[in-house]
This record gives structure tokens, sequence and C-alpha cells, in this order.
């Protein structure tokens, strides 16, 4: 189909900063879409048809596929491929049918203005996700650019940055960049108290620790005392252990089955940003810490089903890797995660009794793979002598599905 759709990025500096191709789309557009903002910049006896985004923003983009073939211009901030409408919209739109202009991007400008390399930088939006998704790049020496929702994030963020440890973070808001209203606020995230903010800006924070502060580390795994549980915890030796046979790949989705407090299921999601993960958990108390380590570890989109497996995994995005780590001697259970995994995908089982120990050797037995027995010890104090504790072994399967 030939192209119908425009989406042309417009900086701060609005539609005298736009180069001739954007002219020409917005000229040639029988219908004008953007937020309110964005339509004040036209001329005001403009008689074409405008659109004000609503909300939820879906409803707006059925309405444009219904108008598929009218020649229809949206009006972007910034780069639309930056966390912006463009992305969303090549989602139910192909990029055959549309033609993207972009301006600079408010990462690119803050950059410019601080001297940053955008490279070396981790950047996120709050636009449309929790400010939590931020505290999983709380480390020493992290440059972080995030986009604001509005004049209150810079506030909320500087909490997070509070409650983690890293009140001593240099933090930079730049409102309005690129236009004549352009300006700067600089401070210290625990003593930030800045409301007085536009809407449009970006927080830039130079991470720092407060003394004593013991950073989390990105990869598996984290201490127990990290999660609030209830003993439900896959220790951390067994956790780091777990993820290695999982084996996480940006993009992938796993099942965390029996869930517990969600460590599995989080520590997947904190291997990178673009892993997802659905725990499943039948216990109330046990799916409220779930949702508060989420949230505290940083991953708190992290999807939750209550219920219990196997029901509860109907209808469920077909994932790429299966944890079960309860209810291993449920009927079916194991059948019905084995028909969910596609060709080439990982199942990982800790069993800990011996009736469950009983059907994953069975299980390995009919379909191969690798069993592995954990043992593991910690010392601890014994009277005024020190002596070796041991944990419930584990007996783990790992196969790949053929």
């Amino acid at each position: 189909m030939q192209k119908w759709l425009s989406v042309v990025g417009i900086g701060e500096d609005g539609l005298a900063g736009l180069g001739e191709l954007a002219h020409s789309l917005i000229a040639q557009a029988e219908v004008l879409v953007g937020g309110a903002r964005h339509l004040a910049m036209l001329l005001p006896d403009d008689p074409r048809e405008k659109l004000l985004w609503k909300t939820p923003l879906e409803a707006t983009v059925e309405q444009l596929i219904r108008r598929r073939g009218q020649s229809i211009c949206i009006l972007a901030s910034g780069d639309p491929m930056c966390h912006g409408i463009g992305v969303t919209l090549l989602k139910r739109i192909p990029l055959s049918e549309m033609t993207i202009v972009p301006a600079i991007s408010a990462f690119s400008l803050a950059c410019a203005r601080l001297g940053w390399s955008l490279a070396e930088v981790e950047t996120f939006s709050l636009t449309n996700r929790p400010p939590a998704v931020v505290a999983s790049a709380f480390y020493p020496g992290a440059r972080l650019l995030v986009l604001s929702a509005d004049n209150q994030t810079p506030e909320i963020v500087a909490n997070l940055l509070r409650q983690q440890g890293f009140g001593n973070s240099q933090m930079t808001v730049l409102e309005r960049m690129g236009g004549a209203k352009e300006r700067r606020i600089e401070g210290v995230a625990a003593t930030w108290k800045v409301t007085e903010l536009a809407n449009l800006n970006t927080i830039a924070i130079a991470v720092i620790a407060d003394p004593g502060t013991i950073p989390l580390p990105r990869i598996p795994s984290l201490p127990d005392a990290a999660y609030h549980h209830d003993g439900q915890l896959t220790k951390r030796e067994v956790r780091a252990l777990t993820l290695s046979a999982l084996a996480p790949i940006p993009g992938q989705l796993l099942w965390d089955v029996g869930a517990g407090c969600g460590s599995i299921a989080i520590e997947w999601m904190r291997s990178h940003s673009r892993c997802r993960a659905i725990a499943i958990e039948r216990h109330p108390t046990r799916q409220q810490y779930i949702t508060d380590n989420a949230i505290a570890l940083g991953v708190p989109d992290l999807k939750i089903i209550a219920g219990e497996a196997p029901s509860a995994l109907k209808n469920l995005p077909q994932p790429d890797a299966i944890f079960i780590g309860g209810g291993v001697t449920t009927d079916t259970l194991f059948e019905t995660c084995w028909n969910a995994l596609p060709a080439g995908s990982r199942l990982v089982i800790n069993a800990v009794t011996l009736e469950s120990e009983q059907n994953v050797l069975q299980w390995h037995t009919m379909y191969g793979g690798e069993l592995i027995r954990i043992g593991i010890q910690r010392a601890e104090a014994i009277g005024s002598f020190l002596g070796w504790k041991p944990f419930v072994p584990v007996t783990q399967w790992v196969t790949i599905k053929p």
C-alpha cells in the first residue's frame, strides 16, 4: 500500500525548526494528529481535521487504522522512535505504509548539554512505565537519563535514590531543551525539593552510593536478605545455578511456576531489560511478597498470575523457558508445561522431596537432559565455634525440548 501515514518529530523550537521534508508532509496531510501542545503550533485558521490523542492511546491508534488510506500526519515530540509514538504505531502498522521524520531526541540533547557519551549512558522513559524500573540501574558510577512523565517525576526519582542508598547522587533536570525557555536545575537526591518544573523535562543522574551502601549485582544471584519471604525462597547458591541453567536471553519470556517470593523471575528480568517473566503463585501473602520484591529490585513489570498451576497456566503467552520450583507432584503440571514449550526451549525443575525426585527421574528417563545434585553448606555458630550447616539437597533437572 502507498504510504499514507507520516510521523513528524518536533523539537522545542517548534515548526520553525523542521526541515523541508517535514514541512511538506504536514502541508500535504488531510488529517493532523497530536497532543494539544503540538496542534496549537498550527495556524489558528488551519481548516483541516485535527485529532487529539485520547486516553488510552490505543483508542486513537484504532481510529487511525480505520482511516487507512487517508493522508494523515502525526505531530510528535523529539524522536518518535525513541520511546515515542513511532514504536507504538509500528506494532500495528507496517513501516512500508509510514514515513517517519525524527527530530533530535531528548537523550542526544541532554548528552550534548552535559558532555556525556550517549553510548555509556543507560536510558529510561517513565512516560508510560512505573518509576521503579530505574532502580535496576542504581550502581556507583552509573550515568542515567530519564524521560519524565511530568513535573513530579524528578522528586519521585530522588525518593527512589534515597530509599536505595544513593542519596548522594547528583541530579540535573533539563527543561524544554532546544527552545527559548530552556532551563537547567541541579541538585543532590538527598536534598531534592524542586517542584516548580515544566512537565517536559529530562533527568540526568550521576549515581553515587551513600557510605555503607552495598550495591546489588546485576548478575545472579542476589543475597537472600534482598528478598521479603516466608521461607519459600530459592537460596542464593541454588538460585545462581538455576539461572545459569535457564540461560536467559534478551526478549525471552519465563514462566516461574510456584514462584514463592519471585526470586527466579526477578533475577531473570534483572539479567537484561528486555527479559520478561510471569510468576504463577497461589498463596496471597507470597503474591504480595513478589509484588514488593519486584518493585524494590527494579522490575515492576513482572506479571503475577494468582492461582494454582496447571489451571492458572491456561491462555498465558507461550514461554521460552519454564522453571518449576513448587508443585512438582501436582497432577498434569509437568505435561501442561511440557506441551506449552516450543521446540528448542528450556525446562528446569528443582526437586527437594523424595516424591518429586522420583517424578523427575522418570521424566529424565523419558526425555533426557541433565541431572545434577546440589548440596550447599554454610558455616554457622555452634556455641563458641563454627560448624557446617547443610541445606536440604536439591535435585535439578535441565532439559531442552527437541
